[in-house]
């Protein structure tokens, strides 16, 4: 493995290429933009014809029995400062594949990224991983052209696997989903179809510095890259860090009843969706999508819309001369082992609201004041485009003086090396920990080669 986090750190330092110019790339992702591209009209749910509402429960289903179902959720959770809700969500039990391809020009590796239209994109295009496909997609439920590269990922025997783990998404919205993120090296010939380019990690990193570059599929692929870090200098041992896990998933009391999405308390069911009393939170929609260079040139779906820009921040000091981030054990009703780690803050600030005092995240004013001096990464990033409409969140690292006991037993610091430990095995870190892991790595990248 040595060896593999070498060539990892060598692309991650480079920022040259001679397949991809960076001066270049916005005329080419502008260029791209105009020939691939996908539009998404709200309209009722009564209209998306391949789906139907069913006569009991108003569930959104699909017609081929695939994709995702959008039910309503009863959430009991006694020890939280709001103890039930009930909401929708999305049932997606099947697991995609959210790939990269590395292969190695010059002695560097590179990374075989896609631009990319969704329909959920607040800008267009976005860099995603090689393959991104739910397995109704590469199965071809869609009935459309086949997805590109998929077979590197689908048959790994003659190509070398750096990462392999399945990992949650969104447990607020998604119930129980989970996506196998693979890196895949390969030395064969490789055919580079148009929208595609070879990336180094340097490249990648440069680019997520900005806003709504680098897809969310993308970073959580990213952040479970072999990594090179200092194994030494933490304030809690690892087998502390997995107990303090193990007992914060032992002593939670969340528990999650399936209802009718018709049935759910404070929601209000209209002709265009579902949405909350308060005007918060997130609605449910339809939408009509018209598609540019996807595998279906037209369809309809439901979709999330979140009601707000979220925030997403990780605290940070340093600890005996060791980089250390604040880490949430974070409970959401969707996780399928009840308990991850999350930022430390995660939250839309504007929900809060309508919530009681007591709900208001822990560290977020801390996070709102914090001034430019303090704020180590800042930048907007949106989340999956594919179910989630111009869902955004403004993702931050900021230096911090919390404490190395930071008074509450929810919380913990943990070091970039610990993280990089438990990401090689599932539902550990939530997504938006894992998007915030490759910023920090981008940060830290771009510091040593300043």
């Amino acid at each position: 493995m040595a060896d593999v986090t070498a060539r990892i750190a060598r692309s991650a330092a480079a920022v040259e290429s001679p397949l991809t110019d960076l001066a270049g790339f916005d005329d080419w992702f502008a260029e791209y933009g105009e020939q691939i591209y996908t539009t998404a009209e709200r309209i009722p749910l009564a209209a998306l014809d391949q789906w139907y509402q069913t006569p009991v429960t108003g569930d959104l289903r699909h017609r081929s029995g695939k994709f995702f179902t959008v039910h309503g959720l009863r959430v009991h959770d006694p020890g939280n400062a709001v103890p039930w809700w009930d909401q929708p969500i999305i049932d997606q039990p099947e697991v995609g594949i959210l790939g990269i391809l590395i292969k190695e020009f010059d002695g560097v590796p590179h990374f075989l990224m896609q631009a990319k239209a969704e329909p959920g994109n607040p800008g267009g295009l976005q860099l995603s991983p090689t393959v991104q496909a739910t397995r109704s997609n590469y199965t071809g439920v869609h009935k459309g052209k086949p997805v590109p590269y998929v077979d590197y990922f689908r048959d790994t025997s003659r190509h070398r696997v750096l990462a392999d783990v399945r990992q949650s998404e969104q447990g607020a919205w998604f119930y129980r989903k989970r996506n196998r993120n693979m890196v895949v090296e390969t030395t064969t010939e490789v055919e580079v179809l148009e929208g595609f380019r070879w990336f180094t990690l340097g490249q990648l990193y440069r680019l997520l510095s900005r806003d709504d570059i680098i897809n969310m599929d993308a970073r959580t692929v990213l952040a479970c890259l072999p990594h090179a870090s200092r194994p030494d200098g933490a304030l809690h041992g690892m087998t502390d860090v997995l107990s303090w896990i193990a007992g914060a998933r032992s002593l939670a009391s969340v528990h999650t009843e399936r209802i009718a999405l018709n049935a759910l308390d404070e929601w209000r069911h209209h002709e265009m969706g579902h949405s909350h009393e308060s005007g918060g939170f997130f609605d449910v929609i339809g939408v009509a999508v018209t598609a540019a260079g996807r595998e279906v040139g037209t369809w309809r779906q439901p979709m999330i819309e979140p009601r707000g820009t979220g925030v997403i921040a990780f605290l940070t000091r340093e600890i005996g001369g060791v980089p250390h981030v604040l880490l949430h054990a974070r409970t959401e009703p969707g996780y399928a082992d009840v308990v991850e780690l999350a930022p430390t803050v995660q939250c839309v600030p504007d929900s809060y609201g309508w919530l009681p005092a007591a709900a208001r995240p822990r560290h977020l004013d801390e996070v709102l004041a914090a001034g430019p001096g303090r704020v180590r990464y800042d930048a907007v990033q949106s989340e999956e485009g594919g179910r989630f409409f111009h869902a955004r969140n403004r993702y931050l690292i900021v230096d911090s003086d919390v404490p190395e006991d930071p008074g509450h037993p929810d919380y913990r610091w943990l070091t970039m090396d610990q993280l990089t430990q438990l990401l090689r095995h599932s539902h550990y870190l939530n997504v938006q920990a894992r998007s915030l892991v490759a910023c920090w790595r981008a940060l830290t990248a771009a510091d040593t080669a300043g």
